[in-house]
């Protein structure tokens, strides 16, 4: 979800607080029953023989030349000894006992583990059960160093936003528990993924604003800002997928999910482009929404045009940095596969027809169009609450300063 954005006014009347509540109570019990509605529960999982993976260390790599009729791709040729330290369970399926010692050939060709002696890496077995198996090395083990990269991310959002670090990093772990728990299940329990997606987002948005930015008007505002752009969003990559005609079934994984799982390709399709777009959603909606109240706070005698016209004029700004990130973040997750179908074709237009490609284009359109529609959407609810916030706030401070001045006289 979004960064750290500008702090909520800190100045709120009960009435404004009870407008804020009657907003979110009901959309946040509508969605709740949505999400018990749809709770998948236990999944069955088709029971499959797989060979096993064992974790295993790397005691030294005899490497030698490749004989003459391998090509330069398979080098390295050689070997390598591994200690095998499996779990329990693995040693029960696999054969090996923990210490156990392997001879195996060095991994080869495009793509290969590079591995070095003292290297933690995954090995796993095929055609028989032991230490007679044929064994080979097929990953890294990468868990400690992920831990210690999550570790380093943690303590510099705390570092630098505190407590509101805090509440964002909770929000974060909500939304991994709504897409892991919720969206993933649901999909694979036969819900249509674009229901499941649509409950998802705004499952997310309801928890996710009001943890990181309070439940005040300004967060209200933001979050009807964004389920508003996720509405659009929705319509226009419908629009688009059905009038291209993208299936969803571009590669072997896709081909996989839906022959498997009998999934919708291109439901998932669309609830991708949702679930992508959210989080720079809630950036733009939050930062209207805060900058609008700041403005109407800092000047009470702005009329709702007024209010308007200056967030209007700080969210095209912002527009115009986030639409080169949403690109740049779609083509730089797509890269190996724009090299690939340009290496294979000369013309641009055969190119950007490309399914493959055409989706990324859809997905960076809609996304930047629904962004767009969120800048005048949550800036003109903003501006038209803000002047009542300025009004409130007016008439509190009064009210405040009246009865300070009566306790004083008294």
């Amino acid at each position: 979800m979004g960064g750290n954005h500008a702090h909520t006014p800190t100045v709120e009347t009960r009435r404004m607080r009870q407008a804020a509540l009657a907003v979110m109570v009901p959309l946040g019990l509508l969605t709740l029953v949505a999400l018990v509605w749809l709770w998948p529960g236990s999944i069955e999982r088709e029971e499959r023989d797989q060979p096993a993976h064992i974790p295993a260390n790397v005691l030294s790599v005899d490497a030698e030349g490749c004989p003459e009729d391998l090509s330069t791709a398979q080098e390295p040729c050689g070997t390598a000894v591994l200690e095998m330290h499996p779990g329990d369970d693995a040693a029960a399926s696999a054969g090996v006992a923990d210490g156990d010692r392997i001879e195996v050939p060095l991994p080869h060709g495009p793509g290969a583990v590079s591995v070095s002696a003292g290297d933690d890496v995954v090995a796993t077995g095929t055609d028989s059960v032991g230490v007679d198996a044929v064994w080979g090395v097929v990953d890294h083990q990468r868990g400690g160093g992920l831990w210690l990269l999550a570790i380093g991310f943690t303590l510099a959002v705390l570092a630098f936003g505190r407590l509101r670090g805090l509440r964002s990093l909770l929000g974060l772990g909500v939304t991994f528990a709504l897409i892991t728990l919720f969206f993933v299940p649901a999909v694979l329990a036969g819900t249509a993924p674009v229901l499941a997606a649509l409950i998802t987002c705004a499952a997310v948005v309801l928890v996710v604003l009001p943890l990181t930015h309070g439940t005040g008007l300004v967060a209200t505002v933001a979050v009807l800002g964004t389920l508003a752009s996720l509405a659009v969003t929705w319509l226009l990559s419908w629009a688009a997928v059905s009038a291209l005609h993208l299936s969803g079934v571009t590669d072997d994984l896709s081909m996989a999910i839906t022959l498997n799982h009998g999934i919708d390709a291109q439901g998932l399709l669309l609830a991708g482009i949702m679930i992508g777009s959210l989080g720079v959603l809630d950036d733009v909606t939050v930062t209207q929404s805060a900058t609008v109240a700041e403005i109407a706070r800092a000047n009470p005698e702005h009329r709702t045009r007024d209010l308007y016209a200056a967030g209007a004029r700080v969210g095209r700004a912002h527009i115009a940095s986030v639409i080169n990130t949403i690109v740049l973040a779609y083509a730089g997750s797509s890269l190996p596969l724009l090299v690939l179908i340009m290496a294979n074709n000369d013309s641009f237009t055969a190119i950007v027809t490309d399914q493959l490609i055409a989706q990324e284009v859809v997905r960076s359109v809609v996304a930047t169009v629904g962004l767009v529609a969120a800048v005048p959407m949550t800036t003109l609810l903003a501006a038209w609450v803000g002047r009542g916030f300025a009004a409130e706030q007016d008439d509190y401070s009064d009210d405040r300063a009246l009865h300070i001045e009566e306790a004083y006289r008294d």
